[in-house]
């Protein structure tokens, strides 16, 4: 190649290189930013929102406390001795009458032993002392003795009835001692506690058993002086019980105290329950409500609803986004944690709970609620009829 045809081909090389520069500075697609991406909506669980649907909401005085036996009692050592036997444990069910513990009552049967030799003797003394009376009777009416020689007979007679009469009553005193070596269940009911045990030595009064009645309960609990207009004996009352989740039970007030505590301004106030099937336990804790107004309006949980702000306003879910928007509250259950919204949101609007986190307005999030579960339609998953959406396709039969 000359030198000539060289120059030439490097010229055309940087013409090419130049031209392609300019193709590639007029191209108008290379030359605009890219724009930014729309954010990711915020994905909500059932557990972050919750549907303003109609309700039941109850209104009246809280109550509180522990739920405790109608019926209860501690059975008490009524002797001094050592502990023989204790006949029933912790949990076990007794009847009325039945025995539950024996005491030592050596002592005591031999005092029942003397007082019963003693009351033999009294009545034999005492069929002494008539007989002499009635001989003493027929002499005197025949003058062969004094009239005070009768009396003397009848003093005797009146003597011995007496001492007949000690001798009974110490030998009761001595029986009824002997029974108290004998500890018996007041009731029918439950063994709740158990309070001693086999050659404990016991003075009286020291107490063995506590047996309780589990078929009625009772919750003691006080209200303010002011709900008093709300509260009179017969009312029902719903409770929920530590324990047993969102189970509800009813129970009615069996009687108000008539006295005010000055202390607190409270009324103490009985509510008995009805524990037919012993699924309820003392000892438990109980909350509960008068249900003195009950309505079905549109309500949300108290905690999807920020009542810090004036008005109360709550985040509704709209077009995708986070709106907020201000609501009218108007009844409020206290024990179910709920509140009726009056204006603000329709029902079936969406709102989030406290548990979506710090989620802001104007944020996109997807709502993921369950299904509602629908009536098939007369026919379906017959022959004839489509499969569901998602399934499998059906395979022809083979001939």
């Amino acid at each position: 190649m000359s030198t000539s045809q060289g120059h030439r081909s490097a010229a055309w090389g940087v013409l090419a290189l130049l031209a392609l520069g300019a193709f590639a500075g007029c191209n108008p697609a290379s030359s605009q930013p890219q724009q930014p991406q729309a954010p990711a909506p915020v994905v909500l669980g059932p557990e972050d929102v919750a549907r303003v649907e109609p309700q039941e909401l109850r209104s009246g005085p809280v109550l509180s406390g522990t739920l405790q036996a109608r019926r209860a009692a501690t059975m008490r050592a009524e002797v001094q001795g050592a502990v023989l036997e204790m006949v029933v444990e912790q949990g076990q069910q007794v009847k009325k009458g039945q025995l539950l513990a024996r005491i030592e009552d050596s002592s005591v049967q031999d005092q029942f032993l003397a007082a019963r030799t003693a009351v033999r003797v009294a009545r034999t003394g005492l069929q002494v002392a008539r007989a002499e009376e009635e001989r003493n009777r027929t002499l005197s009416a025949e003058g062969v003795i004094t009239r005070r020689d009768f009396e003397q007979a009848q003093l005797a007679r009146n003597q011995a009835q007496a001492q007949l009469s000690e001798a009974e009553a110490r030998l009761a005193l001595a029986l009824q001692q002997v029974g108290r070596t004998r500890i018996r269940a007041p009731f029918s009911g439950v063994v709740s506690e158990r309070l001693a045990s086999a050659g404990d030595i016991v003075q009286p009064g020291a107490p063995l058993y506590t047996v309780i009645d589990p078929t009625s309960l009772r919750l003691e609990a006080s209200v303010p002086a002011a709900q008093l207009n709300t509260l009179e004996p017969g009312v029902e009352v719903d409770f929920n019980v530590g324990g047993y989740g969102d189970r509800s039970f009813k129970g009615r007030i069996e009687r108000i105290n008539p006295a005010v505590d000055p202390g607190t301004g409270q009324v103490r106030i009985y509510v008995t329950l009805p524990n037919t099937e012993q699924d309820l336990l003392t000892g438990l804790s109980a909350e509960g409500r008068v249900a003195s107004m009950r309505r079905e309006v549109p309500a949300v949980p108290v905690a999807a609803v920020d009542v810090r702000a004036e008005p109360p306003t709550v985040l509704l879910v709209k077009d995708g986004h986070v709106e907020r928007v201000p609501v009218t509250l108007g009844m409020r259950d206290e024990l179910a944690r709920l509140v009726e919204l009056r204006s603000g949101v329709q029902p079936g609007d969406v709102v989030l709970r406290a548990s979506a986190g710090s989620v802001a307005e104007g944020t996109p999030v997807e709502v993921r609620l369950p299904e509602r579960p629908q009536e098939p339609e007369p026919g379906v998953g017959g022959a004839g009829t489509p499969p569901p959406a998602g399934s499998p396709p059906q395979q022809p039969a083979s001939r």
